[in-house]
């Protein structure tokens, strides 16, 4: 859907509430496109809103109310924390503006629903990351799978393994709470990439576990600080395609090894693709015969979080679809509370939500054009 902003000419404004971390990626990046523009800052720390727009320029800083009273925001981005996401994004669409949110999208699927049907009933469009599928790295996975170099794809094995993000975050207690974890945390990575190569996902089983009841704060101004974990830390989950094929998932924080990996196998080849929380990296093929891996392309990262409000920034002004849409996201959501539902109750969990993969960006793409 196109809002009432899409008749506007120049630049699409975009407004940013929530001044934490990830905000310097998303600002590092919509600083330098020229086909939008970033207006103002709002956070619950009016001051740490200030400092960050200090930092980039931005003219306008301060309370939540500055980005959603802004009669020159378009477009929301809102990147509070998961347990907000929903309730930050419902006040975005009641103020008229349209809405990219953080993954997840929402903590349930309900309140993903009530979020989507409310930008529907206002003409405003509800997009959502992760966008890393709209890098460099993951289109060409797509660009080989549609060339067949591995012939038909069957199946998908991917793994992220790390100790968790309390040794460097300076405030990690969210990340291990109700809506973050592994699963909701780097999942949406992994099940957004391949969503793109292999449609919706119909069906998922799981297992789940938790290392430890409380972690320990590594740095920062709260280091030594003990918090206590909520979520689990390690989950292994199956997933069944809507078309019959199937990929195996492991996600977990409580591994002293670091490791990641995604293998796309097909009847001819298996891609090993690269980090899909990475905008770009090395494509690497293993055919049948082939005694060890080869490099079928590298590609390099030409912008990063943020290129999708980019790609639905243009999809307004163009009037079509955008690509990191929010039907995406909450079948991204689905999937994530199907599997911890599967978990608990030791049962093979059936999904009822839809959606098709993402159009591929044209062979020309490129962020810092201006395309009006």
């Amino acid at each position: 859907m196109s809002g009432p902003q899409s008749r506007r000419s120049g630049p699409v404004g975009v407004g940013i509430i929530g001044a934490g971390v990830i905000s310097e990626q998303y600002l590092d990046n919509l600083t330098t496109f020229p086909d939008v523009r970033v207006v103002a800052i709002g956070d619950l720390f009016p001051e740490a809103a200030k400092a960050r727009a200090a930092e980039y320029g931005v003219p306008v800083a301060g309370e939540v109310d500055v980005v959603l009273a802004n009669d020159d925001v378009d477009i929301v981005v809102n990147l509070t924390i998961p347990q907000v996401h929903a309730e930050v994004g419902l006040a975005a669409i009641a103020a008229g503006k349209h809405v990219y949110n953080e993954k997840p999208i929402a903590l349930d699927s309900d309140s993903a629903a009530q979020l989507l049907l409310a930008a529907d009933q206002a003409n405003l469009r509800v997009g959502a990351a992760p966008d890393t599928f709209l890098g460099a790295g993951a289109q060409a996975v797509r660009r080989a799978v549609v060339r067949g170099d591995i012939g038909v794809p069957q199946t998908a094995l991917t793994l992220m393994q790390q100790p968790g993000p309390e040794s460097w975050h300076p405030n990690p207690a969210f990340l291990f709470q109700r809506g973050a974890g592994p699963l909701f945390d780097i999942g949406p990575y992994y099940l957004t990439a391949l969503i793109q190569l292999f449609g919706a996902v119909s069906e998922v089983a799981a297992i789940s576990g938790k290392a430890r009841a409380a972690r320990v704060v590594g740095s920062g101004p709260r280091a030594g600080e003990t918090f206590t974990v909520d979520v689990p830390t390690h989950i292994s989950a199956g997933l069944g395609f809507a078309d019959g094929r199937s990929a195996t998932s492991i996600y977990s924080f409580d591994s002293p090894l670091k490791r990641t990996l995604f293998e796309l196998t097909g009847t001819e080849a298996t891609l090993g693709v690269p980090d899909p929380n990475d905008f770009g990296g090395d494509l690497l093929i293993r055919a049948r015969d082939d005694e060890d891996w080869r490099i079928l392309d590298s590609t390099r990262t030409i912008s990063g979080r943020g290129t999708g409000v980019l790609d639905m920034a243009r999809a307004i002004r163009e009037n079509r679809p955008h690509r990191a849409s929010g039907a995406l996201a909450a079948h991204v959501l689905d999937i994530m509370v199907g599997a911890i539902d599967a978990a608990e109750h030791h049962q093979v969990v059936t999904l009822s939500s839809n959606v098709e993969p993402a159009e591929l960006l044209p062979d020309d793409w490129d962020p810092h054009s201006a395309t009006w």
